[in-house]
């Protein structure tokens, strides 16, 4: 052990020089460097398909993917449909109706909108009043010409079909045929080279006519959420940066008091986020909303190293050292400390590459990689940059503005630090095992933390902050409405437009039993599938379009007839004629939207009654799959999130545990090969178990859910926290080794180090809690969150470290044995 541990100080020893003797060299290397990896910048994509990234691999998934292969159409893909909501007092009166009518017929006035139908309250009411209105301008010629009278009587007619009832709000009244909102569905005729960018401009532009209306229209679809998930990271990037950038600037300045020194660390940490961006433009990992995590990571990270590479550098000037070997000195003491800082977080980082999800385990690794950039630019970069800096300053006569360390013994913050060393030693059993106890409740509580995978939490809230409005432009946010016209949906309507259940069913359908079995299960639906009056559920399948064909071709109800053995309309032998009838009639389109071509897989189409929560959702789901005497899957939005969900409370989990055995593991090693202190390692970990547990406790208590972004924060937590746990102890045993004597050991280190770690602490927590302004709810929780467990970690590291300190040097660094090391536990 000791051999290796005087390889590494051996190591560290050179690359130490070749800095302070070779400080343009290094520094030039670095610039370019930095060059090479600003090239990548451009090459970095931004991703804001969330169900995609996330879902990948899953089983749900695959069995969507497998209905949008066998039944692709229309109906099996938002891109080619576009909403049109309209809101008001009462949507079904005759100028409401106008109103939308006006708008479907600019629209199929414009070729590039590709609308090939629409299909709405005011379609099917104009319909009603003439049979042969077939476009938009005849439907509103009709709907013009006809008496308010009988616009009533024709919306009464066309109510009792069940598109109908899917298409108005909630609150629609029979007898006074009025409504508080309505749905248009519009089908889009687009060539298979069409991508989301041609359907985002079709939709774009549809919502531009609708803004002309004198009515409360708006267009929605897909494109206009993932537009806006799009256009949400800029306009937080813009609107907090700056936030961010001065608070940073402010704690940066009172931490180093000299321009000159707090402009290298400035350039240092625009160096690490060059260089990580770099690597998502080289390596193809795209940016999405969760990425915004990493950059402020290293800005904490790179924070602290730039605080301890410049503060220990002034303590060793003061004590009268030249510039090089007080650099020297600096370099060689805290390298370990960086390594050790970079090799835990990393665990902590890169615990997320287990992840069964994609951006987590591309977040880890990114997180992972900047981790030492940021390592490689503190411990090599700054130290030179600095020293050329310093004798440019003394060539030409450039004074000095304050270059003290930020604390020191006879401080007031060093004295303050100091309070944890006396109160530790007076009673370190005692305090341990309440910070224990502490840490456990802590824990134990916040295992109840919730988890979710919702889009509206990457969305801004329908109602904005008080202080956005005040935000002068250009960082004034734009307009966001998806998720205001999501609530409304949700709200207004029985059936949740956006979430439906699909159960994909595996064949084959050619048994004379097929289609008994595929509508069986129908006859006792999950109580979260909307019902109708018939207490049936309203669910679309191969057996609905056979009857409702049925119901208009006399010859294929004959036909029907003669193939139902027990008359309850679905037939039960010649399936393959009746398939063949099917698909050779007018019906035959919407058919082979639910049997495939070989018929040997089917879909069945649920909506699901509004306010119904995704875990009652998912759960239902799949219980009535099970109930298919078919191999049967269900899937479905819902139930797609349900399982991101349920995937990113064990992947937080499992990554925290992770990242916390691998950090144990390797800080236990490495206090043995360096310092054969094994103990020590352990009392690292000691306080950042405590941070963690608080910080679980505190999401519940405040009730921030586990999500996209702050399900990593637990892992992340480790890898960023241990840092302040580390720099302590290993300041701590560089003290002792000079002198044996704990208490003076652990004084000096809280009022030094401690002082840097304060700074540090200081400028993170306050800095990234800036994030609490971002307008989405996502990017609040974070930057809370990072804050706190900034916060936690910095306490956690000044009260428990010293008693466990203490308690380590009575039992572990004492040569008593038996009653005396007992004695030795008890208080003095």
């Amino acid at each position: 052990m000791t051999s290796i541990g005087n390889r590494i100080d051996e190591t560290i020893s050179q690359l130490t020089e070749l800095i302070v003797s070779r400080p343009r060299a290094v520094v030039i290397v670095f610039l370019l460097g930095t060059a090479l990896f600003a090239a990548g910048i451009p090459l970095v994509e931004t991703e804001t398909d969330l169900g995609d990234r996330y879902s990948e691999g899953l089983e749900v998934k695959e069995a969507q993917d497998a209905v949008d292969e066998e039944f692709g159409g229309p109906f099996t893909t938002d891109s080619e449909t576009t909403q049109l909501i309209h809101d008001g007092s009462d949507v079904l009166t005759q100028e409401a109706l106008l109103h939308v009518l006006y708008l479907l017929e600019r629209i199929d006035d414009r070729p590039d909108l590709r609308m090939e139908s629409a299909h709405g309250p005011a379609t099917m009411v104009a319909q009603a009043l003439d049979p042969a209105a077939e476009t938009p301008a005849e439907q509103r010629r009709a709907v013009d010409r006809a008496t308010e009278t009988e616009i009533r009587q024709a919306v009464k007619e066309v109510s009792a079909s069940r598109e109908f009832s899917m298409l108005v709000s909630e609150d629609f009244n029979r007898n006074q045929a009025s409504a508080s909102a309505s749905i248009t569905v519009i089908k889009h005729d687009v060539p298979s080279e069409f991508d989301d960018e041609d359907m985002d401009g079709i939709l774009t532009t549809i919502n531009t006519l609708a803004e002309d209306e004198p009515a409360d229209l708006r267009a929605f679809g897909s494109g206009l959420v993932d537009s806006e998930l799009e256009d949400v990271i800029g306009d937080s990037f813009v609107m907090v940066m700056p936030v961010v950038v001065a608070l940073l600037l402010g704690f940066l300045a009172i931490a180093y008091r000299d321009p000159f020194d707090l402009a290298l660390g400035l350039i240092a940490l625009l160096m690490t986020i060059v260089w990580t961006f770099g690597f998502l433009g080289y390596t193809g990992i795209p940016f999405g909303q969760e990425m915004i995590i990493v950059p402020v990571l290293l800005l904490a990270v790179g924070v602290d190293f730039g605080i301890h590479i410049i503060n220990r550098y002034r303590e060793e000037k003061v004590s009268g050292r030249d510039p090089v070997p007080a650099m020297r000195t600096s370099i060689n003491q805290l390298s370990i400390a960086f390594s050790i800082v970079t090799a835990t977080a990393m665990f902590g980082f890169g615990a997320n590459l287990f992840s069964d999800l994609e951006p987590m385990r591309e977040m880890g690794l990114t997180a992972a990689v900047g981790i030492v950039f940021a390592f490689v630019i503190f411990a090599g970069f700054l130290p030179a940059v600095k020293l050329r800096a310093d004798r440019l300053r003394t060539r030409y006569g450039v004074p000095e503005f304050n270059s003290t360390p930020i604390a020191s013994e006879e401080s007031s913050l060093g004295r303050l630090l100091a309070v944890s060393a006396t109160v530790g030693r007076r009673a370190p059993v005692i305090l341990v095992i309440i910070l224990l106890i502490f840490g456990a409740g802590m824990g134990a509580y916040g295992t109840g933390v919730e988890t979710t995978f919702e889009q509206e939490d990457f969305l801004p809230p329908e109602d904005e902050a008080w202080y956005v409005e005040h935000v002068p432009e250009p960082f004034a946010p734009g307009e966001y409405t998806a998720t205001e016209t999501l609530n409304l949906l949700e709200d207004r309507f029985v059936t949740d437009q956006d979430q439906s259940v699909t159960i994909y069913v595996e064949g084959p359908f050619e048994e004379d039993h097929a289609l008994e079995a595929l509508a069986r299960p129908d006859n006792d639906p999950p109580s979260t599938f909307a019902v109708g009056s018939d207490e049936q559920v309203e669910s679309q399948s191969i057996v609905t379009v056979i009857r409702s064909h049925a119901a208009q071709d006399p010859e294929f109800a004959a036909l029907i007839d003669r193939n139902d053995r027990n008359d309850n309309g679905i037939p039960d032998r010649n399936l393959d004629l009746i398939y063949d009838e099917l698909f050779a009639s007018s019906a035959g389109p919407e058919a082979r939207q639910y049997l495939a071509a070989d018929r040997r897989a089917a879909q069945i189409e649920y909506t699901i009654e509004a306010g119904t929560t995704v875990d009652e959702i998912a759960a239902d789901g799949a219980d009535h799959a099970d109930s298919f005497r078919y191999a049967a899957t269900a899937t479905g939005t819902p139930l797609i999130y349900n399982a991101i969900t349920d995937i990113l409370f064990v992947s937080s989990i499992q990554g925290m545990v992770l990242a916390l055995i691998l950090s144990t593991v390797f800080l236990v090693i490495i206090y043995s090969v360096l310092e054969q202190r094994p103990g020590i390692g352990l009392i690292n970990v000691f306080p950042i178990g405590i941070a963690i547990a608080s910080l679980l406790g505190t999401m519940r208590l405040l009730d921030m859910p586990l999500n996209a972004v702050t399900g990593l924060l637990l892992s992340f937590a480790i890898g960023l926290g241990i840092d302040y746990s580390v720099h302590f102890t290993h300041r701590f045993v560089d003290e002792y080794n000079d002198q044996p004597e704990t208490l003076s050991a652990v004084t000096t280190t809280l009022s030094r180090t401690g002082g840097a770690l304060t700074g540090s602490m200081l400028t993170t927590s306050i800095g990234t809690g800036a994030l609490t302004l971002a307008i989405t709810p996502v990017l609040g929780d974070f930057g809370i969150l990072i804050a706190l467990s900034v916060f936690y970690s910095f306490a956690a590291s000044v009260v428990a470290l010293p008693p466990a300190l203490f308690l380590w040097d009575r039992v572990v660094a004492s040569d008593a044995t038996g009653i005396e090391r007992v004695t030795a536990l008890l208080p003095q």
